[in-house]
């Protein structure tokens, strides 16, 4: 059954498994489209193992193919539906043990956040990479902020709850929130 389709996927729920299958780009000669999304399927994979060893917790990945990962189901509420202060304070531990780790999920929205049993499930590295530059991360985190902003309610409460989450997971966060306010600032003159 599909249950979601990407620019770059297809994503499909079998017997409790999420396949996710990347698709070919005609636009692309043949043998760098094949070398692209083998390389953007590993290394989504690699990424999403890579974060459960930083303490953030991502679904199991059971399989992977050339172009395709099988991986753990995740049951639960997406944070798009439930988001609170406290829910967003937990969102800034876990970007932060993630900033910690050098990764950059890319697409920090809260539709890539599930709730399940008390802890926060983050999805879809799809985009991520791995970088330690106060610029990518605070980019990272200037698309959540505007998630907040463009799609729920009180999102100044929800900002501030997720920068005291994120300061007391991540040594660095007092750089990247001043240049969060520096990229927001960018996008006012553009």
């Amino acid at each position: 059954m599909e249950i979601g389709r990407g620019a770059e996927a297809i994503i499909t729920l079998e017997n409790g498994t999420v396949r996710k299958w990347r698709l070919p780009k005609s636009y692309r000669q043949a043998e760098l489209d094949e070398r692209i999304r083998q390389e953007r399927t590993l290394r989504e994979a690699k990424i999403t193992s890579d974060a459960r060893r930083h303490g953030v917790l991502t679904p199991i990945i059971r399989d992977i193919s050339r172009f395709e990962l099988k991986m753990e189901h995740v049951r639960g509420e997406k944070l798009k539906d439930i988001i609170t202060p406290e829910i967003s304070e937990k969102v800034g531990e876990m970007v932060g043990r993630l900033h910690k780790g050098g990764i950059i999920h890319g697409d920090l929205t809260t539709s890539n956040m599930i709730l399940r049993s008390g802890k926060i499930c983050l999805i879809d590295f799809g985009l991520s990479f791995y970088e330690k530059s106060v610029e990518a991360q605070g980019v990272d985190v200037h698309v959540y902020f505007q998630t907040l902003e463009s799609t729920h309610d009180m999102p100044g409460e929800l900002e501030e709850a997720f920068k005291v989450g994120y300061a007391r997971a991540y040594p660095g966060a007092e750089a990247v929130l001043a240049r969060v306010r520096e990229i927001k600032a960018r996008g006012r003159y553009l």
